[in-house]
């Protein structure tokens, strides 16, 4: 009995730390293809579209609803109207695309955007110095999103 819970133990340690051990991409190593795609995953994980509505819906990290409309998400308050609207946005971008504007949109729409790269140490002059050498979001939170985004057809 004891070596089966030992067994089942090491079993569960196992596919547990396998997802909890995806190694993400560094900020500054992400590379972008023709400055408009990041086609490999941050994580290697696949995003969790759930988790992305989450992440996307909170005012406390992405706030995405500040600048975006989404029907998907009408239950919440104070939709911004600053960003595109998001309904249909899967129609309109690829996931590499998604994924690329979510990490460094400045980098795809230059300085026309005032969207923040979500995973780019890229911050701008002075920031606070908590925020010093880190991202907005993590790179798990980035991919769910983009997951979250890819269920937004019209």
């Amino acid at each position: 009995m004891m070596l089966r819970n030992v067994a089942l133990s090491a079993v569960l340690a196992f596919s547990l730390g396998g997802k909890a051990q995806a190694e993400n991409i560094a900020p500054t190593d992400v590379k972008f293809v023709d400055d408009t795609q990041v086609t490999a995953s941050l994580t290697g994980v696949a995003g969790d579209p759930k988790a992305g509505r989450e992440w996307y819906a909170g005012r406390k990290l992405g706030n995405c609803l500040a600048c975006h409309v989404t029907s998907d998400l009408a239950e919440e308050p104070f939709h911004g109207e600053v960003g595109p609207e998001m309904d249909g946005v899967a129609g309109r971008y690829e996931e590499q695309q998604l994924r690329a504007i979510l990490i460094n949109s400045k980098k795809i729409f230059g300085d026309q955007t005032i969207m923040p790269g979500f995973y780019s140490l890229d911050v701008g002059a002075r920031p606070a110095e908590k925020f010093a050498g880190k991202t907005i979001l993590t790179a798990q939170q980035v991919e769910d999103i983009v997951a979250y985004l890819l269920t937004l057809k019209e």
